[in-house]
């Protein structure tokens, strides 16, 4: 629900006023590039196209089927707007609030993830770069990751007993789980930063008892220490020890250490170059 009165026909109007709440801070750090790419692909469309995304943020529902495409970018710009008044009124605190003031701005403030989801998200065909549309399928000669098909890879670890494995990575390694139920495979997601581990009930065989591999997993961090004194402080058998950092010069590899889950696979950390 918007509650500021907005201009009837002028766009340009209307992201001023975001940017003059956004440039002010307090928000989230996608806020900013959210509100350039939505402008810059409102900018690209027919001036009726832009009229009618006008009519949308004044609460125009019927709306004729040649808005239909484009009516993802119409929904976002009035998220981001409804955004933005939301952030404006957080920075009004009241001297005295009573307890319905204190229950409406929790609701404001849990309400904020809703729209934060999609910023940055592509839209019709288009990436953000730096604030920028990419179109989603056009090469970039410095850089090609504009186009993101593949979000992030997940492992596979067979276990005799997921709850366990899975409380394992929550209180030694500091994964968070999401209980899952897929109908092909029941299964548990693990989560911490940008490593997903799937555990799915099965028989356990770490490679090196079937392979000359020696570790089941890598995982790629900016510095070893940090995590091996963590998971070392909370017992975590450790398979290799770290190298010290002064010595790391001499090494052939990158520098890591190993160490053993509960289900006896070995996982080798290693710092990323």
């Amino acid at each position: 629900m918007l509650n500021k009165n907005y201009p009837p026909h002028d766009m340009n109007v209307v992201f001023d006023m975001m940017a003059e709440v956004l440039q002010a801070g307090d928000c989230h750090e996608q806020a900013v590039p959210e509100m350039n790419f939505l402008n810059r692909l409102m900018a690209s469309l027919p001036a009726e196209a832009v009229e009618y995304g006008m009519r949308f943020l004044h609460g125009e529902r019927d709306l004729p089927g040649s808005c239909d495409e484009i009516m993802p970018l119409y929904i976002r710009f009035v998220s981001l707007a409804e955004y933005c008044e939301k952030i404006e009124s957080l920075r009004i605190i009241p001297d005295n609030m009573t307890h319905e003031d204190i229950m409406k701005r929790s609701e404001i403030m849990q309400s904020l993830d809703d729209h934060e989801k999609a910023f940055g998200k592509p839209l019709l065909g288009f990436t953000m770069k730096e604030g920028e549309p990419v179109k989603s399928g056009e090469e970039d000669e410095e850089d090609t990751s504009s186009l993101h098909l593949l979000n992030f890879n997940a492992a596979v670890f067979a276990c005799e007993d997921p709850l366990k494995t899975s409380l394992f990575y929550e209180n030694k390694l500091g994964f968070k789980a999401v209980h899952l139920d897929d109908e092909s495979m029941p299964h548990i997601k693990l989560v911490r930063d940008n490593v997903i581990i799937v555990l799915a009930k099965g028989s356990v065989k770490p490679l090196r008892m079937i392979s000359d591999i020696k570790y089941d997993m890598y995982i790629y961090v900016s510095e070893p220490l940090l995590f091996y004194n963590e998971i070392k402080g909370e017992g975590v058998s450790i398979i290799e020890d770290l190298t010290a950092a002064e010595d790391s010069v001499n090494l052939t590899t990158n520098r890591q250490f190993v160490f053993e889950d509960n289900d006896g696979r070995y996982i080798c950390v290693s710092q990323q170059m």
